[in-house]
């Protein structure tokens, strides 16, 4: 369990933090890989060539209809997206799901500095209170923003802004830290500054779309990514 001890600066904060969720706080690719398997197995479905590199960051919904093209009506659409999520937390029910590395160190540092922290996802509520309940790190987070939270999942910035307004912070002022390419061209069109987190894609691949690329979070400091948000904020001035 992460002890979070949280300080009050006197001044505020000098950004706020945004953690996609899957493949930046937990480690949890295979079990969603899965259930999309047992999914196509119940259904009788295949895979196109290429369908789980184009899955990082959408939507369910957006994943069934345009990258899978197994539904059109939005009723059936629905319901195969939560039949989905159901095979995924039977999945982490039995087996767990862990924080990857430096997740719980960089969480307790933003908390020292006082640095306010929200997650924007595109995955299901259910998924990430769940995953709360392995991990141990709920205390970290005073804002979540989910795919039922958003009619337009990444790569289009909703996700992110309604973060950054639950949490009373101007996008310019606001961190996001994310795996997917998806995830990274919503931060970019939030105006806010971009992490990309290496653990779906390979650093190479994540550095034409982020202001810094790290393998693990602790990695970064709090007066790096401060400067990058002043920086970026002046420019807005």
């Amino acid at each position: 369990m992460l002890t979070i001890m949280t300080l009050q600066p006197a001044n505020p904060p000098p950004f706020t933090a945004i953690f996609d969720w899957d493949g930046v706080v937990i480690d949890s690719a295979a079990a969603h890989r899965e259930s999309w398997e047992r999914l196509a197995r119940e259904l009788g479905r295949q895979f196109p060539a290429g369908w789980w590199e184009k899955t990082f960051g959408r939507k369910n919904t957006e994943i069934i209809s345009e990258v899978l093209d197994w539904a059109r009506e939005p009723a059936e659409i629905t319901e195969l997206s939560d039949r989905k999520e159901v095979c995924y937390r039977d999945i982490i029910r039995k087996r767990g799901v862990q924080p990857l590395p430096g997740v719980r160190e960089w969480l307790a540092v933003l908390a020292a500095a006082g640095i306010p922290c929200g997650i924007g996802s595109s995955t299901a509520r259910a998924n990430i209170d769940l995953s709360l309940e392995f991990v141990g790190v709920a205390a970290a987070f005073q804002a979540i923003v989910t795919a039922e939270d958003v009619t337009q999942g990444k790569p289009a910035p909703d996700v992110f802004l309604t973060v950054a307004t639950r949490l009373g912070a101007s996008p310019e002022r606001c961190v996001v830290f994310e795996d997917a390419l998806a995830g990274l061209e919503a931060a970019r069109r939030a105006g806010m500054v971009r992490v990309g987190v290496a653990t779906t894609h390979p650093p190479e691949m994540l550095a034409p779309h982020a202001d810094f690329v790290v393998r693990r979070l602790d990695e970064l400091s709090v007066a790096q990514l401060a400067a990058a948000v002043a920086a970026r904020a002046s420019k807005i001035v």
